[in-house]
Protein backbone atom coordinates (compact mmCIF):
# COMPACT_ATOMS: atom_id res chain seq x y z
CA UNK A 1 0.00 0.00 0.00
CA UNK A 2 1.45 3.38 -0.89
CA UNK A 3 2.78 5.62 2.30
CA UNK A 4 -0.39 8.20 2.63
CA UNK A 5 -2.77 5.51 1.94
CA UNK A 6 -0.99 3.98 5.51
CA UNK A 7 -0.58 7.58 7.16
CA UNK A 8 -4.31 7.75 6.73
CA UNK A 9 -4.94 3.89 8.12
CA UNK A 10 -2.46 5.24 11.30
CA UNK A 11 -4.17 8.92 11.94
CA UNK A 12 -7.90 7.54 11.43
CA UNK A 13 -7.12 4.64 14.17
CA UNK A 14 -5.17 6.90 16.61
CA UNK A 15 -7.64 9.73 16.48
CA UNK A 16 -10.91 6.95 17.21
CA UNK A 17 -8.64 5.04 19.51
CA UNK A 18 -7.79 8.00 21.58
CA UNK A 19 -11.87 9.89 21.23
CA UNK A 20 -12.87 6.02 22.47
CA UNK A 21 -10.86 5.98 25.98
CA UNK A 22 -12.02 9.88 26.41
CA UNK A 23 -15.78 8.63 25.86
CA UNK A 24 -15.37 5.92 28.10
CA UNK A 25 -14.93 8.46 31.16
CA UNK A 26 -18.39 10.11 30.04
CA UNK A 27 -19.89 6.87 31.86
CA UNK A 28 -18.76 8.62 35.10
CA UNK A 29 -20.36 11.59 34.03
CA UNK A 30 -23.80 10.01 33.79
CA UNK A 31 -23.38 8.29 37.11
CA UNK A 32 -22.46 11.40 38.77
CA UNK A 33 -25.18 13.60 37.03
CA UNK A 34 -27.78 10.44 38.15
CA UNK A 35 -26.14 10.95 41.58
CA UNK A 36 -26.83 14.00 41.90
CA UNK A 37 -30.40 14.17 40.32
CA UNK A 38 -30.86 10.98 43.34
CA UNK A 39 -29.90 13.25 45.98
CA UNK A 40 -31.91 16.55 45.01
CA UNK A 41 -34.91 14.22 44.49
CA UNK A 42 -34.68 12.23 47.62
CA UNK A 43 -33.76 16.96 49.19
CA UNK A 44 -37.40 17.31 47.64
CA UNK A 45 -35.68 19.57 44.92
CA UNK A 46 -35.51 17.90 41.72
CA UNK A 47 -33.10 19.52 39.33
CA UNK A 48 -35.53 19.67 35.58
CA UNK A 49 -31.89 19.20 33.74
CA UNK A 50 -30.64 16.38 35.21
CA UNK A 51 -32.46 13.66 32.67
CA UNK A 52 -31.66 15.26 29.60
CA UNK A 53 -28.47 15.97 30.39
CA UNK A 54 -27.80 12.08 31.49
CA UNK A 55 -29.24 11.38 28.19
CA UNK A 56 -27.08 13.28 26.00
CA UNK A 57 -24.05 12.48 27.84
CA UNK A 58 -24.95 9.07 27.07
CA UNK A 59 -25.77 9.68 22.96
CA UNK A 60 -22.08 11.05 23.68
CA UNK A 61 -20.45 8.14 25.13
CA UNK A 62 -22.12 5.89 22.71
CA UNK A 63 -21.56 8.07 19.09
CA UNK A 64 -17.63 8.68 20.46
CA UNK A 65 -17.03 5.33 21.17
CA UNK A 66 -18.71 3.69 18.21
CA UNK A 67 -16.03 4.28 15.76
CA UNK A 68 -13.74 2.55 18.68
CA UNK A 69 -15.78 -0.33 18.83
CA UNK A 70 -15.69 -0.53 14.91
CA UNK A 71 -12.21 -0.43 14.91
CA UNK A 72 -11.95 -2.92 17.70
CA UNK A 73 -13.79 -6.01 15.85
CA UNK A 74 -15.52 -5.67 19.05
CA UNK A 75 -19.39 -5.27 16.93
CA UNK A 76 -21.67 -8.03 17.64
CA UNK A 77 -21.54 -10.29 14.19
CA UNK A 78 -23.44 -12.93 12.94
CA UNK A 79 -20.76 -15.77 12.85
CA UNK A 80 -22.51 -18.96 11.08
CA UNK A 81 -20.35 -19.23 8.09
CA UNK A 82 -17.84 -16.59 8.82
CA UNK A 83 -15.57 -18.65 11.15
CA UNK A 84 -14.87 -21.16 8.47
CA UNK A 85 -13.96 -18.62 6.12
CA UNK A 86 -10.13 -18.21 5.64
CA UNK A 87 -8.48 -14.79 6.04
CA UNK A 88 -8.72 -14.13 2.87
CA UNK A 89 -12.49 -15.38 2.78
CA UNK A 90 -13.41 -12.99 5.45
CA UNK A 91 -11.49 -9.99 3.86
CA UNK A 92 -13.63 -10.69 0.87
CA UNK A 93 -16.69 -10.88 2.96
CA UNK A 94 -15.55 -7.82 5.06
CA UNK A 95 -15.01 -5.63 2.17
CA UNK A 96 -18.21 -6.65 0.45
CA UNK A 97 -20.62 -5.77 3.58
CA UNK A 98 -18.56 -2.83 4.70
CA UNK A 99 -20.04 -0.98 1.44
CA UNK A 100 -23.32 -1.40 3.20
CA UNK A 101 -21.96 0.37 6.14
CA UNK A 102 -20.48 3.47 4.16
CA UNK A 103 -23.58 3.72 2.11
CA UNK A 104 -25.45 3.73 6.09
CA UNK A 105 -22.95 5.90 7.49
CA UNK A 106 -22.76 8.29 4.42
CA UNK A 107 -27.04 8.98 4.84
CA UNK A 108 -26.56 9.47 8.47
CA UNK A 109 -23.68 11.76 8.24
CA UNK A 110 -25.49 14.32 5.46
CA UNK A 111 -28.98 13.96 7.46
CA UNK A 112 -27.15 14.68 10.82
CA UNK A 113 -25.38 17.41 9.42
CA UNK A 114 -28.58 19.03 7.58
CA UNK A 115 -30.30 18.80 11.52
CA UNK A 116 -26.86 20.14 12.79
CA UNK A 117 -26.99 23.15 10.45
CA UNK A 118 -31.19 23.79 11.43
CA UNK A 119 -30.26 23.68 14.90
CA UNK A 120 -27.75 26.50 13.95
CA UNK A 121 -29.81 28.37 12.34
CA UNK A 122 -32.60 29.12 14.31
CA UNK A 123 -31.54 28.16 17.74
CA UNK A 124 -33.60 24.49 18.52
CA UNK A 125 -34.33 23.83 21.27
CA UNK A 126 -35.45 20.47 23.06
CA UNK A 127 -39.61 21.40 23.91
CA UNK A 128 -39.34 20.23 27.59
CA UNK A 129 -39.08 21.96 31.22
CA UNK A 130 -35.28 22.54 30.71
CA UNK A 131 -35.12 23.58 26.77
CA UNK A 132 -30.93 23.28 26.04
CA UNK A 133 -30.03 23.79 22.81
CA UNK A 134 -29.50 20.90 20.58
CA UNK A 135 -26.99 22.17 18.58
CA UNK A 136 -24.13 20.54 21.14
CA UNK A 137 -25.85 17.17 20.77
CA UNK A 138 -26.53 17.46 17.10
CA UNK A 139 -22.68 17.91 16.72
CA UNK A 140 -21.25 15.41 18.50
CA UNK A 141 -23.84 13.14 17.20
CA UNK A 142 -22.74 14.25 13.17
CA UNK A 143 -18.44 14.23 14.20
CA UNK A 144 -19.71 10.48 15.77
CA UNK A 145 -21.37 9.64 12.13
CA UNK A 146 -18.41 11.12 10.33
CA UNK A 147 -15.83 9.94 12.18
CA UNK A 148 -17.10 6.15 12.10
CA UNK A 149 -17.26 6.52 8.41
CA UNK A 150 -13.78 7.22 8.15
CA UNK A 151 -13.61 4.07 10.78
CA UNK A 152 -15.48 2.23 7.75
CA UNK A 153 -12.73 3.59 4.85
CA UNK A 154 -10.13 2.35 7.08
CA UNK A 155 -11.40 -1.09 7.44
CA UNK A 156 -12.45 -1.40 3.58
CA UNK A 157 -8.50 -0.28 3.13
CA UNK A 158 -7.55 -3.00 5.72
CA UNK A 159 -9.16 -5.74 4.03
CA UNK A 160 -8.25 -4.63 0.55
CA UNK A 161 -4.50 -4.97 2.04
CA UNK A 162 -5.68 -8.72 3.17
CA UNK A 163 -7.20 -9.40 -0.07
CA UNK A 164 -3.76 -8.36 -1.40
CA UNK A 165 -2.10 -10.15 0.73
CA UNK A 166 -0.09 -6.87 2.27
CA UNK A 167 0.15 -5.28 5.67
CA UNK A 168 -0.80 -2.02 6.79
Amino acid sequence: MPAWICSYVRFVEALNRRLGKIAMYLLYVIMAIMLYSSITKIAHIPALWTLEMAQFTLVAYYMLGAPWTLQGDSNVRMDLFYARFSKKGQAWWDAFTVFALMFYLGIMVYSAFDSTVYAFEYGERNPSAWRPYMWPIKTIITAGFFLMFLQATVLLIRDIATIRGEEI
